[in-house]
């Protein structure tokens, strides 16, 4: 019944198609409700639905799918503007990308400026808790289409309006599911107790240079290689409190790498927001705290590397259900970042008309959304020359930039020790649209040659502010709240450059080369490698690449006997992976992984001389809290990904389950509050609260104690430390933040690599501290009393350090204080033996936001080891 009603509604509306915009249908024609109606959320059948509806209706809508989900769902992009524009669309996109690229002369630019549109991207946001965004975008979209004012037909003539109403479909329905199950009840305002991701959670917004999740993917490749909008417009609802939007102009510090245009642009939009929410009496207008233009990685801060201005809001009431603020608890200062704060007089020019309280409804982030929306794409028709004409500005100001710290190229040469992470490296920049050449020919470069298949990426291009961001390191500037007082934390992260995280190695070029090139235009897949030989006694393979992990987890899934060698088979280090012929399906698969993966496979007539360690399929389990954990989420998309087969293992599951099926169980970040306890009770519903209890740390301490392996990351290490009384302590335990702190920057670490945790690692990489942990072994002192005893030392703590902080130089890229002084030498990976198994410490994330690459060998290796039969 349901189909055949939205088969009908679609032809009736198709018929009326020669009928008055202003009839088009309205989203509360198809939701049954008006969108910012109390206590109603529209899932996301319902707002396809819509859309479909008015791509019908109208022919100044047309809908496009560009993607889908992790789970499936289409993911729309909605193109709205005058029926004459739509029907050069293809012409005003490619005016836009021209602008953009910047590689024509100034009078060809000026012709386009004074014939194009402006691009305008709006979306409706991507964290599904902050739920006014997808409700508001069919509102906004009805408007822009249908109505007939003199304002919106300006709008129309003149702008592009790029509207993806919901950037995560899945998250909607997770969390409008939620609340119709809730409503009513004393948990109706909670948020859902799991990812509204299915991965990563809030982190969909931490993903915009490596673009690991498609939804990500689609939408980088409509900004950065098809449409180059000149404003990128992101909306959220965290607004701080007691106001009802933070806009524009941001916090301080700006990313010295983005061209003043963009800081200048940014604060221009955001003036004329606040401006039309002055004049339409909407207090609550609220900026300059808290989010700053230094981080790159969000959706609205890597336009700022590609010359769009990129606008973030912060809406508040994110909930549909109505709230009282109590207009005599106002406070005297609100927005402040570390105490202090705009006052609520109206005194301060970032807080000019304040907020006083009272009723708050749901319609009323929408409206102010709907607001800010409006005063964007009237800005933009307004001055849509200007924007179109500085895009153009900026990208040749790139082009044409002389500076004595800029490469003329870098060149990432084609052999690399984790062969195939050059190829991954190349693809998050081809996907960011940086312009990459690959080598057709043997060249050189400075005192250095290159084989063919090195990439050379010029930075003479429009996005050199990009190229640079993610290739260079950062240095963060040393921000303190007063002389010599402590420091000001970074919004997100300080440093992340890529080449470091990935374990890629790149060099710098500094005159003009001259060689044969081709443009790298697609996503490159591995090279296929031609398997070596037909060996009698099976296959050799390297530990280096992380392709390798996947090889060899495939191989073992599909039954194959698959061994660690201790000793190197080809001098590239200890611990080669052996698979042996059993069947000609043996022979086949090695063939196909060959092909696919790109992994080159040696032929082994006999036995290697050294014994072999054979390893089984790892049997995993992964803990899942119900205090959601987006590094629980990046582990499971990360294990997936490489073909681990993993159960996800909730707090009963510790309790009740047979843990000794599993050779390894991880336990990923998470604060050790919130692995026992949970939530507390009243606070979710029973069946989420609670954390693991004792009971389930005894059960994990039997199941070591029995010969399995407990993998803990990060701040899970502080749990089994306390919990199972380890002889080792964090270091940075009670060290004061403003003697040590380190935010989220790359450090340097030095592995033990014919460890088996680290085989196939290089001596020294990268690693990524995020307000982690150093640690150090716990031993008996002889001291007491003032005094040393002369007695007999005890054994030594069965603790193993694999990899250790460097003792000097700890910064790589980013911000850290007193990082000598704090973790300088000390182990950032430990194995601890307890009974017959082991318990694998963590201090950082390898696996951090899917992004250091460089260190995934490390965990990988800790999860096959637990697999290796000794």
């Amino acid at each position: 019944m349901r189909v055949a009603w939205r088969i009908l509604l679609l032809c009736i509306l198709a018929a009326g198609n020669a009928s008055a915009q202003s009839e088009l249908p309205h989203p509360k024609d198809i939701f049954g409700f008006t969108p910012g109606d109390d206590y109603k959320l529209a899932t996301y059948s319902q707002i396809l639905t819509y859309f479909e509806a008015l791509d019908t209706a109208s022919d100044r809508v047309e809908v496009r799918e560009i993607g889908t989900s992790v789970l499936g769902r289409p993911l729309l992009l909605v193109i709205i503007s005058s029926a004459e524009n739509l029907r050069e669309l293809e012409r005003w996109r490619l005016t836009s990308e021209r602008l953009a690229r910047a590689r024509i002369d100034e009078a060809t630019a000026q012709a386009l400026v004074e014939n194009g549109k402006a691009v305008v991207w709006i979306d409706g946001g991507l964290h599904a808790t902050e739920v006014a965004g997808a409700q508001m975008t069919p509102l906004l979209a009805h408007r822009v289409a249908s109505e007939e004012s003199a304002e919106m037909r300006h709008i129309r003539e003149n702008t592009i309006l790029l509207l993806m109403p919901v950037m995560n479909p899945d998250g909607l329905d997770i969390v409008a599911s939620w609340y119709e199950q809730t409503l009513g009840g004393p948990y109706e305002t909670t948020r859902p107790p799991w990812l509204y991701h299915h991965y990563v959670g809030h982190d969909n917004n931490r993903d915009w240079f490596m673009n690991n999740m498609p939804e990500s993917r689609a939408v980088s490749d409509v900004l950065y290689n098809a449409w180059y909008p000149q404003i990128v417009y992101n909306h959220h609802q965290t607004s701080p409190s007691w106001t009802r939007i933070f806009l524009p102009p941001f916090a301080d510090p700006v990313n010295p790498r983005i061209h003043p245009g963009v800081t200048t642009g940014v604060n221009l939009v955001g003036t004329a927001m606040a401006n039309r929410f002055a004049m339409q009496d909407m207090p609550g207008v609220v900026s300059g705290v808290i989010y700053s233009m230094w981080w790159n990685g969000g959706m609205r801060t890597v336009p700022y590397f590609h010359n769009m201005i990129g606008i973030l809001t912060e809406t508040g009431h994110a909930t549909p259900s109505p709230r009282f603020f109590d207009p005599d608890s106002i406070p005297a200062f609100v927005a402040g970042r570390r105490g202090g704060g705009h006052p609520t007089n109206g005194t301060n020019i970032f807080y000019s008309h304040p907020w006083e309280g009272g009723p708050s409804h749901f319609r009323d982030p929408v409206r102010y959304m709907i607001t800010g929306s409006m005063a964007v794409l009237r800005l933009a028709a307004d001055r849509r020359a200007t924007f179109l004409h500085n895009i153009y500005r900026m990208g040749r100001d790139a082009i044409e930039a002389e500076n004595d710290d800029t490469p003329w190229a870098y060149v990432v040469p084609a052999e690399q020790w984790n062969r195939g992470e050059d190829l991954a490296l190349i693809n998050v920049l081809r996907l960011g649209g940086v312009e990459i050449d690959r080598a057709t020919e043997t060249f050189q470069a400075g005192d250095q040659d290159y084989k063919a298949g090195s990439f050379i990426i010029r930075t003479a291009q429009a996005f050199r502010p990009y190229i640079l961001d993610l290739l260079e390191r950062q240095t963060y500037p040393d921000r303190r709240r007063s002389p010599g007082g402590p420091p000001e934390v970074p919004y997100d992260l300080a440093g992340w450059t890529l080449p470091m995280q990935m374990g890629v190695r790149i060099n710098r070029i500094g005159e003009a080369i001259e060689v044969q090139t081709e443009r790298v235009t697609e996503r490159i897949e591995p090279t296929p490698e031609v398997v070596k030989g037909e060996g009698g006694f099976g296959y050799g393979f390297s530990h280096r690449p992380n392709a390798s992990v996947q090889a060899a987890s495939r191989l073992l899934g599909s039954g194959e006997r698959v061994f660690l060698a201790s000793d190197s088979l080809w001098g590239e280090g200890a611990g080669s992976f052996v698979v042996r012929v059993r069947t000609r399906r043996t022979r086949e698969r090695v063939h196909a992984l060959a092909a696919e993966l790109g992994v080159a496979f040696h032929a082994l007539d006999e036995a290697p001389p050294k014994a072999l360690v054979r390893l089984e399929s790892p049997r995993i389990g992964l803990y899942k809290s119900w205090v959601p954990s987006m590094d629980e989420g990046w582990t499971r998309w990360l294990l997936e990904s490489y073909g681990f087969e993993i159960d996800t293992l909730h707090d009963a599951d510790l309790r009740t389950s047979k843990l000794s099926q599993y050779h390894a169980i991880i336990l990923p970040h998470q604060s050790a509050s919130d692995l026992l306890t949970g939530h507390q009770p009243g606070m979710m519903p029973d069946a989420y609260t609670g954390g693991m209890g004792l009971e389930g740390a005894r059960r994990l301490q039997e199941f070591v104690e029995q010969g399995g392996t407990l993998v803990a990351l990060d701040g899970a290490s502080d749990f089994l430390i306390q919990q199972f009384g380890l002889p080792v302590e964090n270091v940075v335990t009670t060290t004061a933040s403003d003697k040590f702190f380190i935010p989220g920057s790359l450090v340097r670490l030095h592995t033990e690599t014919t460890h088996p945790l680290g085989y196939g690692m290089e001596a020294e990489t990268a690693a990524y501290f995020v307000r982690s942990r150093a640690f150090r072994s716990v031993r008996r002192s002889p001291k007491g009393e003032g005094g040393v005893a002369d007695i007999a030392e005890g054994s030594e703590p069965p603790v193993e350090v694999i990899a250790r902080y460097a003792e000097d130089d700890v910064l790589m890229s980013g911000w850290a204080l007193g990082a000598e002084d704090a973790i300088g030498s000390h182990a950032a990976l430990v194995r601890v033996r307890v009974g017959d198994g082991a318990i694998v410490l963590f201090g950082f994330r390898p696996q951090f936001r899917g992004q250091p690459r460089g260190t995934y060998k490390l965990f990988f290796n800790a999860l096959l080891e637990a697999a290796a039969v000794r």
